[in-house]
């Protein structure tokens, strides 16, 4: 078990409806030590090839994405889910589903911060449906750059997200699988990822 795995089994809750709280230490109040730990096993996992941006998508995933680019000396960018006053210019824009929200947003960056020929590492704090990244991955290819990678912290993988994003050819680390959950007992079962 990873330190990741025993950090959500110890402070994470498992609420009806698929849902995993996990918000005293990633998506609320954040946990700088655990998020420093997470940023490292990111740049370890893909610190091979040359990345020039991380990217991510308001709100949860800027924290996370921020300390990842500290590792590789990049900058990061994130997807705005709605333009504001502020925003000017040309921007790539997709529509993603919220699996926590159940809504849809409009999510757009600025063609200024995204050229052609960037190596891009995406980051989010949850893989669920793959909506939210698969929206990424289009801006991304959109821009003319690359997608080196998909840095998730936390994959529900008994939904269809990771797979469907592996299968699109793309590559997928997943910090902690989750591969089943119980809202009555509170359980969460992790996939071995032994040889990651």
């Amino acid at each position: 078990m990873n330190f990741l795995e025993e950090k959500i089994l110890k402070d994470g809750i498992v609420k009806s409806g698929n849902v995993l709280k996990v918000d005293s230490f990633l998506n609320h109040q954040m946990d700088i030590s655990l998020i420093e730990e997470i940023a490292k096993e990111f740049k370890r996992r893909f610190g091979a090839q040359p990345i020039s941006k991380v990217l991510t998508i308001e709100a949860s995933g800027i924290g996370i994405a921020a300390f990842v680019a500290k590792e590789f000396g990049v900058p990061m960018v994130f997807a705005k889910k709605s333009k504001s006053i502020n925003l000017d210019g040309e921007m790539f824009v997709a529509e993603v589903e919220s699996f926590t929200h159940k809504n849809k947003n409009q999510i757009v960056v600025s063609k200024k911060f995204l050229g052609e020929g960037e190596r891009v590492l995406i980051i989010d704090d949850f893989l669920a449906n793959g909506c939210a990244l698969q929206g990424l991955i289009s801006i991304v290819e959109a821009a003319g750059a690359m997608v080196v990678g998909c840095g998730i912290v936390i994959e529900k993988g008994f939904q269809y997200g990771g797979r469907a994003i592996r299968n699109m050819g793309y590559h997928v680390e997943s910090l902690a699988i989750v591969d089943a959950m119980d809202s009555e007992t509170g359980s969460i079962v992790f996939r071995n990822q032994e040889n990651t």
